[in-house]
């Protein structure tokens, strides 16, 4: 689903205000989304220009969500949810037939939908879970990348959610998605090529390593 990565830098504590789209009129679910993303503290200097550009999109356009498969707009909202075992700090990944890559749960926005709701209705297509009471209300992490795979070439601008998930709890695989699913530990992320994942997935997961489950 993502074409180039970017190096990992320096963890940055600063957050991106977003004045300027509050000053003209804007879909109520556009705004929503902008202030999901205004409200993200980056983790490094890559996310911190991932939400800045993503905030000016936002301000020049409200169409913003895939409308006609693949591609229209060129630029649209997706979002992923990336089950968390609290326990272990293991994260489930699927082995995406489309992108060939290992991949959070995840889907496009639906015209007007909010992302944190695209991400529970995900969770039950794609994992047969009921999210609620499991999946936080905002995005932890936000990433914008062109896509590879079959339907690549586009840009996705992506919102990550946690959802909690304990290892042994029961899931309904859709097949025609993944082809298979596994939990991984931090210490298996970092032993197999970075291009096995999302480029933004590394980075992820390194903010992710700064969240207490307690």
């Amino acid at each position: 689903m993502r074409g180039t990565g970017r190096g990992t830098a320096p963890r940055v504590r600063r957050k991106i205000s977003a004045p300027a789209w509050q000053s003209w009129h804007v879909r109520p679910s556009v705004e929503a989304v902008a202030q999901a993303v205004s409200d993200l503290a980056p983790g490094d200097e890559d996310e911190a220009d991932d939400i800045a550009v993503t905030l000016g999109w936002l301000q020049r356009t409200d169409d913003v969500f895939r409308r006609v498969k693949p591609d229209v707009p060129d630029r649209h909202l997706v979002s992923y949810v990336v089950p968390v075992d609290p326990d272990s700090g293991r994260v489930l990944l699927g082995e995406h037939l489309n992108a060939g890559l290992w991949l959070p749960p995840g889907g496009h926005v639906e015209p007007d939908e909010h992302p944190a709701v695209t991400a529970g209705r995900e969770a039950g297509e794609e994992l047969g879970i009921d999210a609620a009471g499991r999946l936080d209300a905002d995005p932890m992490f936000l990433s914008s990348a062109r896509t590879v795979g079959v339907d690549s070439g586009h840009t996705d601008v992506s919102l990550w959610f946690l959802l909690a998930l304990g290892r042994h709890d029961r899931l309904e695989v859709e097949r025609r998605e993944f082809r298979s699913v596994r939990w991984w530990s931090p210490d298996e992320v970092r032993a197999v090529p970075p291009g096995w994942f999302d480029p933004a997935f590394g980075r992820f997961t390194a903010k992710l390593a700064t969240r207490s489950f307690e």
